[in-house]
């Protein structure tokens, strides 16, 4: 038998990992404090060589760095931006929306029937037609 096996059996030697591949690899995520923590320890790195020593460390890549500094950036300014003052305007509720656009809607059904009603009205005055006195619309 192998001296290597023999030791691995014996306990002296760890197992050798399982070199099979897992179906689905699992996507790191890094928290906040983590990524703020790496860019602030990668600012501080002054000597040469520094910054690759840290991303070989920590098994990161050059453009991990490029996104967290440009979403740090896009925070900060947020932060910073002029907000408007007063309370929040509340959400409408989607009844109220709907009934709105019906009134809306009816608004200008009236107007063209009101234009309508108009123009029957100078038509009947050049024909010389009478209108009845005891319409409602005359009374109001």
């Amino acid at each position: 038998m192998d001296p290597m096996r023999e030791m691995q059996l014996a306990g002296v030697l760890p197992e050798a990992p399982d070199p099979a591949v897992e179906a689905k690899p699992q996507r790191r995520r890094f928290t906040a404090e983590y990524k703020l923590g790496i860019l602030r320890e990668v600012e501080r790195a002054k000597e040469p060589g520094g910054v690759g020593a840290i991303l070989r460390r920590e098994g990161l890549y050059s453009s991990h760095l490029v996104t967290w500094r440009r979403e740090r950036d896009r925070v900060a300014k947020a932060g910073l931006s002029a907000r408007k003052r007063g309370p929040t305007a509340a959400s409408k509720d989607p009844r109220v929306t709907q009934l709105e656009r019906e009134n809306a809607m009816l608004r200008r059904r009236l107007q063209r029937v009101e234009t309508m009603i108009e123009i029957q009205k100078k038509a009947s005055e050049l024909l010389g037609i009478p209108l009845n006195a005891h319409d409602s619309d005359e009374r109001a």
